[in-house]
């Protein structure tokens, strides 16, 4: 069995959410509830990993990445 490469290195991920998800799917409004954002123009720091990216992925036009 093969263990799974985990980032332990530690990135973070600088995230703003910048576009209303009034107008947005149910799922697509639980994407931004599980990313950690609770106002729109907030900057969050989130690890950076797979799971993440993933969440950040199917919601790119609410949110963009800070630098």
């Amino acid at each position: 069995m093969t263990a799974k490469k985990t980032n332990t290195g530690g990135g973070k991920l600088h995230l703003k959410w910048v576009r209303s998800a009034i107008c947005a799917p149910v799922k697509q409004k639980r994407v931004i509830k599980g990313l950690g954002f609770t106002r729109l123009n907030q900057v969050i720091e989130r690890p950076d990993t797979q799971a993440i990216r993933g969440m950040v992925a199917k919601v790119p036009h609410l949110v963009e990445f800070v630098e």
